[in-house]
């Protein structure tokens, strides 16, 4: 009977693991903990990270964040020439932005904390969709910060 009982539990458990939330607005804070650009030019590569950003906040699978780091890597690299510079903002989302972590910058922010990695549902995909256009109707008049 007793296991039974922890089957259940557990079962119960992993079905809890990830279940279709609410997406809320897009939001970005540019690079998050790191600068959005040199003294030349204070948001220089902040376009980069809104970008990322907007991977992050949707979510999905692992892969789908290896690709999103890998794709801040190579624009930051792009526009500022700079191999070391993108280094280390790659190693600093690889290292911060599990979904484990409760942190705004987190992996799938855009979802409640607890998501982790999975595949977008076709529901959640169109949450994005409808998301996007949504912000893409009325952007901020800055995306950036000073």
């Amino acid at each position: 009977m007793k296991k039974i009982v922890s089957l259940i539990c557990l079962l119960a458990l992993v079905g809890c693991v990830h279940t279709s939330s609410r997406l809320s607005e897009f939001a970005s804070d540019g690079c998050s903990l790191f600068p959005d650009g040199d003294f030349k030019d204070p948001n220089a590569w902040c376009d980069c990270c809104v970008q990322h950003d907007m991977v992050y906040w949707r979510g999905g699978s692992e892969a789908e964040r290896v690709d999103a780091d890998l794709a801040l890597k190579h624009c930051v690299e792009q526009k500022t020439g700079n191999r070391p510079l993108a280094e280390i903002m790659y190693q600093g989302v690889r290292f911060g932005g599990s979904p484990y972590f409760p942190n705004w910058y987190r992996w799938g922010y855009g979802w409640q904390y607890g998501r982790g990695y999975a595949p977008l549902t076709d529901e959640e995909r169109l949450q994005v969709t409808r998301r996007m256009a949504a912000y893409y109707k009325n952007p901020p008049a800055k995306q950036c910060p000073d």
